[in-house]
């Protein structure tokens, strides 16, 4: 295939992609680039809501926590699913429950004291909607599979974006823009080309991990696997014994501290069916990623450790995999990276709008020359 028909292929793929998906890239931008700082806000709010926490010695046993929450919250019919860790000494521990039709709810405990400062259904919450619009447009399993598909075409974008920069031919032209005395459809030209460029990689990454994540289906991770030559090990299994119970949480707990020494517990994940494990994740003082990437998968039954994912030794599937939460959130940089990502998630609208008012110009414009032509002569004119 020629250049000249490379690029009139992705000139199509460009235009009428980005205005089939504009208005849901949008939403995916704009959502996205609010949850990038919304652990920070949601702390400043929760404290407001339910009172800040004092550091009064060592915290208490993350088993009696659990404990605990399970008696007040299990004749409410919620069920125990995981524990989050407090990221800082001040921050209330986090307890998810999860309710009948798929609901969820945070109840959030004072680490000190074991008391229970409060609770709120999840998907009522301001983060709880914003964040589920991001993932599913607040449409269940459906909306799922829609945002997944827009992960896609923002990846498809981007590189079709990237192959008709005018920037290829002369690279001081690929980051002008041209205001003063220049049409309205030139400097809007402009914008366009130099917001796609500068963000176009990372939109590449998030569309790549999004679509990863919302449609399993497509096995993106198994093809990891299988690009890197390596063995994708076998899912946790629990072992359900006859007419045995499974061990109290305290065990399960000692048990996996004891497979990982010297390392942080940053969650811990509880079984809601006999065939889960018991997960517990941990952070060793060499990992970067402030949850870990270091897992230890226990059977609910008998305690053994069934599967241990090493953070300072992954293979090199998992190296890959484990890189997704960081480049799709940001926070691979710090608080820099989570600042540049908030002009990532604006940058869609930017290019949907942008990308509109050209669309429209040459629609107004019957005697313009074919999509190739025209994409040929705007690179040829920087």
């Amino acid at each position: 295939m020629n250049p000249k028909t490379i690029r009139n292929t992705a000139f199509h793929l460009h235009r009428w992609l980005g205005l089939i998906s504009g208005v849901l890239l949008c939403i995916a931008g704009l959502t996205g680039s609010v949850l990038v700082f919304w652990h920070e806000i949601d702390h400043a709010v929760v404290a407001q809501r339910f009172g800040h926490v004092i550091p009064t010695g060592e915290p208490m046993p993350i088993a009696a926590i659990a404990n605990t929450v399970k008696t007040a919250y299990a004749p409410k019919g919620l069920t125990l699913s995981s524990i989050s860790l407090p990221e800082q000494i001040n921050h209330p521990g986090l307890v998810w429950l999860h309710a009948p039709a798929d609901h969820h709810w945070q109840v959030f405990v004072n680490p000190y004291t074991g008391l229970v400062m409060g609770d709120r259904e999840w998907e009522s919450s301001w983060v709880g909607i914003i964040y589920e619009l991001h993932y599913k447009l607040l449409a269940g399993e459906i909306g799922l599979l829609i945002m997944g598909i827009v992960a896609l075409l923002t990846l498809v974008l981007s590189i079709t974006g990237i192959v008709l920069w005018p920037g290829w031919r002369k690279l001081i032209a690929g980051f002008k823009i041209k205001s003063k005395n220049a049409h309205i459809k030139r400097t809007n030209f402009d914008i366009h080309k130099v917001a796609g460029i500068i963000t176009a990689i990372f939109l590449a990454f998030i569309g790549f991990t999004g679509f990863a994540w919302n449609v399993p289906q497509a096995k993106v991770t198994e093809a990891i696997y299988a690009a890197t030559l390596t063995s994708k090990p076998a899912d946790p299994v629990s072992k359900p014994l006859p007419g045995k119970q499974p061990l109290p949480i305290a065990e399960l707990i000692q048990r996996a501290d004891g497979a990982v020494l010297n390392a942080t517990t940053t969650y811990v994940s509880f079984p809601e069916k006999p065939e889960e494990p018991f997960r517990m994740g941990k952070r060793q003082a060499q990992e970067t990623d402030k949850w870990g990437n270091t897992r230890v998968y226990l059977d609910q039954f008998t305690g053994e450790v069934i599967q241990l994912s090493d953070g300072l030794k992954p293979s090199r599937a998992e190296a890959i995999i484990n890189q997704f939460g960081a480049v799709h959130f940001g926070t691979f940089g710090g608080v820099p990276t989570k600042i540049l990502y908030v002009f990532v998630g604006l940058a869609p609208t930017v290019l949907m709008v942008t990308g509109v008012v050209m669309w429209w110009y040459r629609k107004r414009n019957k005697t313009q020359p074919l999509a190739a032509v025209e994409s040929e002569a705007i690179a040829k004119r920087f």
